[in-house]
């Protein structure tokens, strides 16, 4: 895969497949889609800026390009797109092949076009802040200290606002000096344009225009009514810190029994609502920084009464949230008017307790902005994400503003649509694609914030026919795309990024070889993560594990080397090798999983996922995990228990966490404090072990260090295979013994306790410690639940694991007793007949489909032989799929030595 990295070096492109299938129907065959992740502002090495604007077709708009055809006597050039001939314009005049202008090197395939400087004036930045005050007075002193370290690294002509919102939303007039001076607006209702001219003196001392769009200086607004509200940070730092110093919780009381007044609907409508007044069409950023729930305004997601929960995917699956319709439908609105104006919305959502993000990911994800999630504003993963936005250094985010992405390709190909931050702009064409997907139906879309490693995933759709149908076809094997993004740059200056690309077809007889040859299977694992977690959004009734499992098994059986009836003799390329590893930890991730996630961290999950590049999406589904030991340089290891060892430093990378583990030597020598000794610092190389924090995109992982193996080291052993994920305490939920449970039962107490964490879903099942029984039994036998526990473990399968392989492993341990029924009085003896013997295998037999294999095992056995066996352990291996059952009696007792 090593091509694959140098080609995403130079131009920012990774393809799933690098040879596209000859025609539809291959492409179909081929079960992955023909897809690109696409990072257009990825800083590439040497990339020429030309201080002239680029040279487009007259018939398809694409730019001149290192595979355009010239005619360097007649100063014409083909399109490679549409063949159209376009002569070169008087300032190519002196072109020739020994005097080429940059953009026809081949090596430039990437190149930029910066607009002339006497274009007009440079717009600076706009940063409006959108506090909420509903919260501990710890936590807003947390947040009132990272903001004001975050103004201090605020470029000196960017413009800053500020609005804060409880009950009610408070629009602060900086521009006033004297005193702190405000303007309130009520949290039930939106706020439009509007009410924001009227109520707000725009027009004080002058008369509003009659007619006409008033929005910003060029429309209608002075630059005096802006600067009341929107200031240079050089100018109102003082007035800015004096207001956060002042700031204090929202007055308003709130009972016991309530949640606080939280109107976040209101104050977000009312920020875009004032930039669209003051600045429509320039590059500005809303961050909202919000500590709790919305439960005012048109965007609600609970109310406030305590004893209504915040809505779960139980809920959601169900219909039972009639609040997240509505809100979910606000927020689209108030994306498209985002859209509309070009502006961000960036989240910082910090609190215990779900927000919303849930139902604001429309408007963050389609506006291009930035989301965080953390537990408090004085987190570190807040205060390292805020930071890395403003700060200037080798490491800083890029961040630039209102951009347009554009896509040209040759006519076999189609776009489906783009999954990540960006928001369609219709601009129908023969280049869209009948299928849609994501962002569809154009060939054009609007990305109001975009940064250094913000990637776009683009479908394509293959519309090369094969036969009757190929009549006008090109015979050409080489095709084309053109992938262009306008955009404003931190510097205030508008800038065109073009990167022209070209690939093959594969045709003919070894077309297989060129297609397994040109297959990149992180490419494909990230494109297949970003359409599963946009079918399960969309789709009601989309099933992802069949979905991911059938096209699996789809492309192992196209490009696998097998034998009929013969499983040993499966394999696959190793171009493919690793492709089903991917999809099994996919499985799992949390992008599939939703259990034991709520809505708001899902969907935070899949935020970051649709906007990251191919090898952090990697990292998301399959964590890295580096070993590091004084007997080797620092390698990769597999995800297996294997990798802990005494002797050695682990490095887990789940891009949402990072954990150090130290082995039990290590954590001795570390205690003991050798590494601080002279001679000994090579003992723990803290340094090497981890990335600087600024290296990783924001939002900042959490980076918890882990001491020992004995140490319940959660994170760590969630991820290895064959290991649980154990609290810092054994939970459980009990059930009594005397009924038989139900689904239902299963599913309500499950949902609304944190399950017992004695499972690792879609992996296998263990146990961690069992103690004897606390119920005191003398002269009885003990209580023993087999049959209703055996069938509370099917239906506790069927409800998480539907569908897919699992065992139920039970040890029916018989104490003193050599019988399986029979009463708890000692003087009732257990006498084993035919009957009995009969009832037993009914029992069994009604949970399976098929009870053959059971029964036959049973009949080799006597029923005298099968009352005499001093049996201890009686092994279940139940497979969902087949309902097979099979029964092995096992007699040695030491089987259980390792758990009493």
């Amino acid at each position: 895969m090593t091509e694959f990295v140098d080609l995403e070096t130079q131009d920012g492109v990774r393809m799933t497949w690098n040879v596209f299938p000859g025609t539809k129907q291959e492409a179909m065959n081929c079960v992955i889609p023909a897809a690109a992740i696409y990072t257009p502002l990825r800083p590439i090495p040497n990339v020429p800026v030309l201080p002239y604007a680029a040279l487009r077709c007259r018939m398809c708009r694409s730019i001149l390009n290192p595979f355009s055809i010239v005619d360097y006597a007649a100063k014409i050039w083909i399109c490679p797109f549409c063949f159209q001939r376009n002569h070169f314009p008087q300032h190519y005049a002196s072109i020739s092949e020994d005097n080429l202008p940059a953009e026809l090197f081949a090596q430039y395939t990437t190149i930029e076009y910066e607009s002339a400087h006497d274009a007009g004036p440079v717009v600076p930045p706009v940063f409006l802040f959108v506090v909420d005050t509903c919260m501990l007075e710890e936590e807003l002193g947390y947040l009132k200290s990272a903001l004001a370290q975050a103004i201090e690294l605020l470029p000196e002509k960017s413009l800053v606002g500020l609005i804060t919102f409880g009950n009610y939303v408070q629009v602060h007039e900086l521009g006033f000096g004297q005193m702190p001076k405000s303007y309130i607006f009520k949290g039930l209702k939106e706020v439009t344009k509007d009410q924001i001219l009227d109520q707000m003196n725009f027009f004080s001392g002058k008369p509003k225009p009659a007619v006409g769009v008033i929005a910003g200086a060029r429309d209608g607004l002075s630059a005096a009514s802006i600067a009341r509200f929107l200031l240079p940070a050089s100018e109102c730092e003082f007035v800015l810190n004096s207001v956060l110093e002042e700031l204090q919780r929202d007055p308003w009381p709130v009972p016991a029994d309530q949640r606080a007044s939280r109107c976040t609907s209101t104050a977000l409508s009312a920020a875009a609502s004032l930039l669209g007044v003051c600045v429509p069409g320039s590059g500005a950023r809303i961050m909202a920084f919000v500590g709790g729930p919305s439960t005012e305004g048109p965007g609600m997601i609970v109310s406030k009464n305590l004893s209504e929960p915040i809505r779960s995917h139980k809920d959601l699956d169900k219909g039972s949230a009639p609040l997240y319709s509505k809100a979910a439908k606000f927020f689209e609105g108030l994306s498209k008017q985002l859209v509309h104006q070009g502006h961000v919305l960036d989240l910082f959502a910090c609190a215990l307790d779900q927000v919303g993000v849930a139902e604001l990911k429309v408007a963050v994800e389609r506006s291009g902005g930035i989301v965080v999630l953390a537990e408090s504003f004085g987190h570190s993963v807040f205060k390292d994400s805020l930071k890395r936005i403003f700060q200037a250094n080798d490491y800083d985010l890029g961040l630039s503003f209102n951009g347009v992405f554009e896509v040209n390709c040759s006519k076999e190909v189609k776009v489906q649509g783009i999954i990540g931050p960006c928001a369609s702009l219709d601009k129908k064409g023969p280049l869209c694609s009948e299928t849609v997907v994501g962002q569809g139906n154009t060939s054009a879309w609007k990305m109001c914030g975009l940064d250094k490693k913000t990637s776009l995933c683009i479908v394509f759709d293959i519309a090369r026919k094969d036969g009757p149908d190929a009549v006008g076809q090109s015979t050409n094997s080489q095709f084309y795309f053109q992938f262009l993004t306008y955009y404003q740059h931190n510097d205030g200056h508008m800038r065109l990024r073009a990167t022209t690309l070209s690939r093959r077809w594969a045709a003919g007889s070894g077309s297989i070889q060129d297609l397994v040859a040109g297959f990149d299977q992180e490419t494909a694992a990230a494109v297949m993560a970003r359409l599963v977690s946009f079918k399960m959004e969309t789709e009601a009734d989309f099933d992802p594990i069949r979905w991911l499992d059938r096209s699996l098994i789809r492309l192992c059986s196209k490009f696998g080397e097998y034998q009929k009836d013969s499983p040993s003799s499966f394999s696959l390329s190793p171009r493919f090798s690793i492709f089903p590893q991917f999809m099994f930890n996919l499985r799992r991730s949390q992008f599939v999983q939703v259990f034991n996630n709520s809505p708001d961290e899902t969907a935070y999950y899949r935020m970051i996922l649709n906007r990251e590049s191919v090898s952090n999406s990697v990292v998301m589904i399959q964590p890295s995990l580096i070993s590091y030991s004084f007997h080797s340089a620092p390698e990769p290891v597999l995800l297996d228990v294997a990798a802990i060892a005494a002797d050695r430093i682990l490095l887990l990378d789940a891009y949402f966490t990072v954990v150090v583990f130290h082995g039990t030597s290590i954590a001795q020598w570390r205690i003991a404090g050798y590494h601080n000794q002279a001679g000994h610092e090579v003992l723990l190389p803290q340094s090497s072990l981890a990335k600087s924090p600024e290296e990783y995109p924001v939002s900042a992982p959490w980076v918890p260090k882990r001491k020992a193996v004995q140490s319940a080291n959660k994170v760590l052993k969630s991820v290895l295979v064959h290991e649980l994920g154990f609290g810092q305490m054994p939970k459980s939920i009990i059930f009594k013994g005397l009924k038989e449970v139900t689904k239902d039962q299963i599913l309500d107490q499950m949902i609304s306790f944190q399950v017992s964490q004695s499972q690792q879903w879609g992996d296998c099942w263990f146990w961690r410690s069992f103690k004897v029984d606390p119920w005191p039994f003398q002269q009885t036998r003990a209580s023993r639940c087999y049959k209703y526990s055996l069938k509370c473990s099917g239906k506790f399968i069927g409800v998480c694991v539907p569908g897919s392989g699992a065992r139920i492993m039970a040890l029916l341990v018989v104490h003193q007793q050599r019988g399986l029924f029979v009463s708890k009085n000692l003087s009732e003896p257990f006498v084993l007949t035919r009957t009995l013997t009969k009832v037993v295998l009914r029992f069994y037999s009604k949970a399976a489909s098929s009870s053959e294999g059971f029964r036959s095992n049973l009949s080799s056995r006597t029923c005298a032989g099968f009352v005499e066996i001093d049996f201890t352990t009686l092994h279940i291996i139940f497979n969902v799929e087949n309902l097979a059952f099979q029964m092995l009696f096992l007699n040695e007792l030491n089987l259980l030595s390792n758990v009493y």
